[in-house]
């Protein structure tokens, strides 16, 4: 029973720190959720194969209702590039699906070096006194760049993120404000979220290995808990992003970043 409490308390922590961070950052929670996630689910014994596969998806699940959360409060302060999502949709949608169908076929420990490999990479980059450089001055259109959403979407869902640590950084660099950047990423976590979500239900479904539960490979449980947490306090975030100074937001996203990635690393050297 002690257990079972704890588990909840740290689900329901998970929920709401991952919701400020989603308001804050644009990056849907997936990138505390998930190794919150890996942690629980390893209390509770759930197999290795595949942890991680549940915590990521069950953290795409998270961010479907979270990004809402976020992007609105985002579009209320204009902050939301709206042409730049309809044209980049279509291919983070199949980036996604993509995605969602080769995780569900690898062992846990590819996804868990996946993760802290990409986190420590995009927090140097944000930690570097970078913030200031850009290829562009606007983000480029036509065929050269469909190559850009469609792997914000496959490695997103990958990870069980909702984009923003990689869109934030590659609309920034493409000279897009940080604040821009990071509501319009806010956005692109719903359109990671929804097929990244489906294709995990659907290649996870008849698993003997899954935890109490579960829909594939999403964890029902999980989901009650920490959605309503990560829903309630997404607006604060948002709210917080609007009054931080530029470079601070930044270096905040990437010290954080890099604390979870060398975490998530020295998992997997772990075993």
């Amino acid at each position: 029973m002690y257990e079972l409490i704890s588990l909840g308390i740290l689900l329901l922590l998970t929920g709401v720190v991952g919701g400020v961070l989603a308001g804050l950052l644009g990056v849907g929670g997936g990138i505390v959720i998930v190794p919150m996630l890996d942690f629980a689910l390893g209390m509770v014994g759930v197999d290795p194969a595949i942890r991680m596969q549940v915590a990521v998806a069950t953290s795409l699940a998270t961010i479907i209702p979270t990004s809402i959360s976020s992007s609105l409060a985002h579009f209320r302060r204009q902050s939301v590039d709206v042409s730049l999502a309809k044209s980049w949709a279509p291919w983070i949608f199949i980036g996604a699906l993509a995605g969602a169908w080769v995780a569900s076929h690898v062992h846990s420990r590819v996804l868990t070096a996946l993760f802290g490999g990409v986190a420590f990479l995009v927090a140097l980059k944000l930690i570097l006194p970078l913030d200031e450089k850009s290829l562009t001055r606007h983000v480029p259109h036509g065929p050269a760049i469909v190559s850009a959403p469609a792997l914000i979407g496959f490695i997103s869902t990958m990870m069980g993120i909702g984009g923003g640590s990689l869109s934030v950084p590659t609309l920034t660099f493409f000279g897009e404000p940080i604040h821009r950047a990071v509501g319009t990423s806010a956005l692109f976590g719903m359109l990671i979220a929804l097929p990244g979500t489906a294709g995990f239900m659907l290649m996870g479904y008849g698993n003997p290995h899954l935890p109490m539960g579960s829909i594939g490979f999403v964890n029902l449980i999980g989901l009650a808990l920490i959605a309503p947490a990560t829903m309630l306090s997404a607006p604060l975030g948002a709210r917080l992003a609007h009054v931080m100074n530029k470079r601070h937001l930044t270096l905040f996203f990437g010290i954080f970043l890099l604390v979870v990635s060398i975490r998530m690393l020295m998992r997997t050297v772990q075993g």
